[in-house]
């Protein structure tokens, strides 16, 4: 006499959603308003501002320099380097099976199907931004420059 023992029944169905390498940059990118920037300088820098002043719109310099007339030049400079790595996979698969066993030994049956692609994509970028402001003997700003590259 044979038993048949269903075990169960399986259906699965998933689909996995792409991510371009562009959404990716754009999730992990801080792009926060209180970052060192051109328009920051543009916006809030100007002649005869304190340096207190400048240290409430652009925060501390990387370096503090003396002309030879002993007034202070305060570089800042910035080097930001965005490394994205992006990888989507996605597929659809479909699986239908049991298992058929008994006394007399059984077998395992069943249906399956799998379609599966993945891609991924990298992406290295650099900025520059160096802001130099000159003071003059009263501490007060005197002229100011900037450059900015991107590659």
């Amino acid at each position: 006499m044979r038993k048949l023992l269903p075990m169960g029944l399986m259906l699965c169905l998933s689909l996995a959603g792409c991510m371009g390498a562009a959404d990716h940059r754009a999730a992990v990118r801080d792009d926060t308003a209180d970052k060192l920037s051109v328009a920051a300088v543009q916006r809030e820098i100007r002649v005869g501002m304190s340096g207190a002043d400048v240290v409430a719109v652009l925060g501390s310099p990387n370096m503090i320099t003396t002309d030879s007339e002993r007034r202070e030049t305060w570089v800042y400079d910035r080097i930001v380097t965005e490394r994205v790595y992006s990888t989507s996979n996605g597929g659809l698969g479909l699986t239908l099976g049991g298992l058929v066993g008994g006394a007399d030994g059984g077998g395992i049956g069943g249906l399956g199907g799998r379609g599966a692609h993945s891609a991924g994509a990298m992406s290295t970028s650099q900025r520059t931004l160096t802001i130099i402001i000159k003071f003059d003997h009263n501490g007060l700003v005197r002229d100011f420059s900037y450059r900015q590259s991107s590659f």
